[in-house]
């Protein structure tokens, strides 16, 4: 056999190649865990500074001497509720002491009874009180939590600065800035909130769920907020699917970005191995 043929033969069984793609795509498998879980801590990290590690309680409205705006509520409540089931045009408009009354009067709202209040209605948005409760930074379980891994809660604390609009088949909050006191909510966590999708968890819900879907409006002024259903008026999206999924789409992008940049330093290293071993060939 040639000296050239063995040369060849040689760097035919060679395991190099082989061995070169495994240990690339092992890297960037290690690589990406790596970052996602050092961007998901750094998440935490800024999400910690303007949290609370207490939730601080939010008024609720009392029930005391007020039954009769209690009773005219339920009344225009009702009514609504009856001409959605028409064809016919129909209009409920609500002051946020109503909305608060509301809360505080019927069972379906008891979720949002010290976490979510109306303070105000002014232009077109609404300021809301917030106690949200938000996954914390993870950790391993302690002893009686279930599972090995665990978080404990944190709490964002402040004011909703939001405008009500349809979304498909049900009310959501386009959120336009988060107050929070002594801190500053990064314009990024504010657009992975925004739409908060308040009335999701009424969806299945007998009376609210179908009443949402007749709706082709909600606008919000002269104080108050208004939920019509106009004959001939299409409830499009006012947000649109990129807005929905934005925060998803950085994140993809930046991962994205960062294996693109680590498969080419690979690719590199590689490439420079494989001239390397032909050379050694070659001199054999």
């Amino acid at each position: 056999m040639s000296e050239s043929e063995s040369s060849k033969e040689t760097s035919a069984r060679s395991p190099f190649a082989g061995c070169a793609i495994f240990i690339a795509a092992f890297a960037v498998m290690i690589f990406l865990i790596g970052f996602s879980v050092l961007t998901l801590f750094r998440q935490f990290g800024e999400i910690a500074k303007f949290t609370g590690e207490k939730p601080v309680p939010i008024e609720i409205s009392l029930l005391d001497g007020k039954q009769e705006e209690l009773k005219n509520l339920n009344a225009r409540l009702q009514n609504f509720q009856q001409e959605l089931e028409g064809e016919g045009a129909t209009s409920l408009s609500l002051t946020a002491e109503e909305l608060n009354l509301a809360i505080a009067a019927h069972d379906s709202f008891k979720e949002l009874r010290g976490t979510f209040r109306v303070m105000e209605i002014s232009g077109e948005t609404l300021r809301i009180g917030i106690s949200f409760p938000l996954n914390g930074k993870p950790r391993f379980a302690r002893d009686g939590e279930p599972g090995w891994i665990a978080s404990d809660s944190r709490y964002l604390n402040g004011t909703l600065i939001a405008r009500p609009t349809l979304l498909k088949k049900e009310v959501v909050l386009s959120i336009d800035q988060i107050e929070v006191p002594g801190a500053t909510v990064p314009p990024e966590f504010t657009d992975q909130m925004s739409p908060y999708r308040i009335t999701e968890r009424y969806l299945t819900d007998k009376i609210i769920g179908p009443a949402m879907a007749k709706l082709t409006g909600v606008s919000v002024a002269e104080g108050k907020i208004t939920f019509r259903r106009k004959p001939g008026e299409n409830p499009a999206d006012s947000i649109s699917k990129d807005q929905v999924n934005r925060s998803a789409n950085r994140l993809f992008t930046a991962l994205g970005i960062a294996a693109c940049v680590f498969l080419a330093f690979v690719g590199f290293v590689v490439l420079i191995g494989s001239r390397a071993k032909a050379r050694k060939n070659r001199d054999l």
